[in-house]
């Protein structure tokens, strides 16, 4: 069963994520901010992907993404915003893929299926 770490300040997004991959078949452990992601990542080597929200308090989800990087290089990150026009910036952000949160989490799953391939 794969690991997956979704990082969110917004208590009822990480929820309904949780649940809706919970329900796909992953283990999914959650985050407030950066600094609990990173513990619960120091304690968890085997997570294979972190979703992160990109704005988020204090550090956002660019500069937990370059930490992680240096950290676990072998780690898959997926950035999460509700700003559809972040999309066309986010090819140049340090990231494995990118998806526009929404109610429907198809895209979010389908995303998590295909990095988890191309390990």
């Amino acid at each position: 069963m794969s690991k997956i770490l979704v990082v969110d300040d917004e208590e009822n997004i990480r929820t309904l994520i949780k649940e809706e991959l919970e329900d796909a078949g992953y283990e999914v452990f959650c985050a407030p901010n950066a600094k609990k992601a990173l513990e619960i990542l120091d304690n968890n080597k085997d997570i294979e992907i972190i979703c992160t929200d990109i704005e988020m308090p204090d550090v956002n989800g660019l500069e937990l993404a370059a930490e992680i990087r240096k950290k676990y290089s072998n780690k898959k990150i997926i950035f999460l915003t509700a700003y559809s026009h972040y999309k066309s910036e986010m090819a140049s952000w340090a990231a494995d893929a990118y998806v526009v949160k929404s109610m429907d989490l198809t895209e979010l799953i389908d995303t998590i299926k295909n990095l988890i391939k191309i390990k």
